[in-house]
């Protein structure tokens, strides 16, 4: 009977990447909220695609939109639906205050 020798890795096998979106609102269309907005946009996907380890999903944004009402913002609730999908590990915002408002 053949002899067999296991075969270990040299390199410790490298952590799963995690799957990083972002999401940002303005609830006004004002030229500089708007302005706020992309600079949002522009700092979170530079910061997931430079951050090692991350995957950068993408960033949802819902522009002239209140926080009370969460299912009316088209992006949040795709944002919502691609986590319970598996499809997005973590989602970064400027405040807490961006998710909803009561």
């Amino acid at each position: 009977m053949p002899k067999v020798t296991a075969i270990l890795p040299r390199l410790p096998a490298l952590p799963p990447r995690q799957r990083v979106a972002a999401y940002a609102r303005v609830s006004k269309d004002s030229e500089q909220l708007m302005h706020s907005l992309s600079a949002q946009v522009s700092y979170y996907s530079d910061l997931i695609q430079l951050t090692p380890g991350w995957n950068f999903v993408g960033v949802y944004v819902d522009a002239g939109l209140t926080g009370t009402n969460t299912e009316a913002r088209p992006e949040f609730r795709r944002m919502i639906d691609d986590c319970e999908a598996g499809k997005i590990d973590i989602v970064l915002t400027k405040s807490i205050s961006r998710f909803a408002r009561n």
